[in-house]
């Protein structure tokens, strides 16, 4: 799968950014998330990084033909809006598993956002993982996985460190790229 996933970015222009990151388990944020095509050049950048995926998506995808290849895929249904303590869910499926990469859109929709929400920041400090900032760059037509950030619980100085990495990176549709910001 993994030369598969490479040829096709590699067909389609996109150059994959490999960290070589020595760690098996981590949160990975992916920003900017502007388009639907954001989600097939994520999961082909993920097999060709032979990184072993889980993500969190609308539950509403997972209905129908399209629920079993997505969770084929790593996909975890969410009910937006429930109050089922989601965030511990997720850190008892990361404690359970040796290897697995946790991708998730901060912005939570590939709409313009005022505000990321802020699942991703308590699940990496309640699991106590580093969180990796994956990318899509279409200026750049690069897509990857860049530095991994240990939290240190300063939601200010966290952010700091995200945003600066990502002050160059621009969304297949940029006008649709949220703050980076939490609620």
């Amino acid at each position: 799968m993994e030369r598969f996933a490479r040829l096709m970015l590699r067909t389609a222009g996109w150059r994959l950014v490999d960290p070589a990151h020595p760690r098996d388990k981590y949160v990975a944020i992916f920003y900017p998330h502007t388009s639907n095509w954001d989600f097939v050049l994520g999961l082909l950048a993920a097999w060709g990084l032979r990184v072993e995926l889980a993500f969190l998506a609308k539950h509403s995808l997972f209905e129908g033909p399209w629920g079993r290849l997505f969770r084929a895929v790593g996909g975890i249904p969410v009910h937006r809006g429930a109050k089922d303590n989601l965030v511990q869910q997720v850190v008892e499926l990361l404690e359970r598993r040796e290897r697995v990469v946790l991708a998730i859109a901060p912005e939570g929709t590939r709409g313009k956002t005022d505000r990321w929400k802020s699942g991703f920041y308590h699940i990496a400090l309640q699991a106590k993982l580093p969180v990796a900032l994956g990318f899509i760059d279409a200026r750049t037509r690069t897509i990857g996985i860049g530095p991994l950030v240990e939290l240190t619980g300063d939601p200010a100085e966290d952010l700091a460190v995200i945003r600066a990495f990502y002050a160059d990176k621009e969304g297949i549709r940029q006008e649709n790229a949220g703050t980076i910001a939490l609620r």
